[in-house]
């Protein structure tokens, strides 16, 4: 079995709700089990609002814009979301993405590392020769007993 979608969203905070439910629709009807879609989910809406936050400049209409992929293949699913901001900071030509528990004082700065709780592989990278920012993540899948799309 296999399912795959992408949504090209406005970079707006109405937005991340809109990828999420449709995730969750998505991983409903195949019958992938609940605690592993809330995962996703929590996963997906971290990674969408850090698109919304810095993934472009508000005054181009250019850049006002993410794109979410999701793709459950077999047993597993990935999800991609790649923004055209100015992407994760570079050193030596690649991303330098250092994900660091938030201090417990600070207003932001966990979901990347909530990301990285919640998936099994995790990828930050900058799209190359595009700008912008790649955030991708996997987790292998279970199902409900009565899954009606299960792998086999």
């Amino acid at each position: 079995m296999s399912i795959w979608w992408s949504l090209q969203l406005r970079r707006d905070a109405a937005s991340v709700p809109l990828a999420r439910r449709l995730l969750m629709g998505t991983m409903e009807t195949a019958g992938v089990d609940p605690d592993v879609s809330y995962d996703l989910s929590v996963a997906l809406t971290e990674a969408c609002a850090n698109a919304v936050e810095h993934g472009g400049a508000a005054t181009s209409e250019a850049t006002d814009a993410f794109r979410v992929t999701a793709y459950l293949d077999g047993e597993m699913c990935r999800i991609e979301v790649a923004d055209t901001g100015p992407g994760f900071a570079a050193a030596g030509g690649r991303a330098a993405v250092s994900v660091r528990p938030a201090p417990d004082y600070a207003e932001h700065g966990r979901g990347l590392c909530l990301i990285q709780e919640l998936a099994d592989h995790v990828h930050f990278v900058n799209r190359p020769g595009k700008g912008g920012a790649v955030v991708s993540f996997d987790k292998i899948l279970k199902w409900r007993e009565d899954a009606p799309l299960m792998a086999v």
